[in-house]
């Protein structure tokens, strides 16, 4: 188990496998999203204050980056902005590679 807005990368594969509606924002610029990624919304770190609006505070947001030093940041963002249902993905795409699918390229 996680500790408190965390998740692991097993703990959402979990979830994507039930179907559960999570929406997966990754924080990482295009030219690493485009080198590999699990889906999701993408919406570089930096421009996250300025695309609030396009996030639903209802909705459960589980945010990823590269290792999760940038989505730990993202997501406290979020939580202080008055999002509530906000978790960060522990090593992020590199332990997604690493643990739950290898054919994800690791960079």
């Amino acid at each position: 188990m996680s500790e408190p807005n965390t998740i692991t990368v097993e703990e959402l594969k979990e979830k994507m496998d039930r179907g559960e509606d999570i929406l997966v924002l990754d924080v990482r610029e295009p030219f690493e999203y485009k080198h590999a990624n699990v889906g999701g919304l993408l919406i570089p770190l930096g421009l996250l204050p300025s695309r609030l609006n396009e996030l639903d505070k209802g909705r459960e947001i589980l945010v990823l980056c590269h290792h999760g030093n940038r989505s730990g940041r993202a997501t406290q963002f979020l939580l202080q902005s008055g999002f509530k249902n906000v978790r960060n993905i522990l090593g992020g795409i590199e332990a997604w590679s690493r643990r739950i699918d290898p054919s994800v390229p690791r960079y």
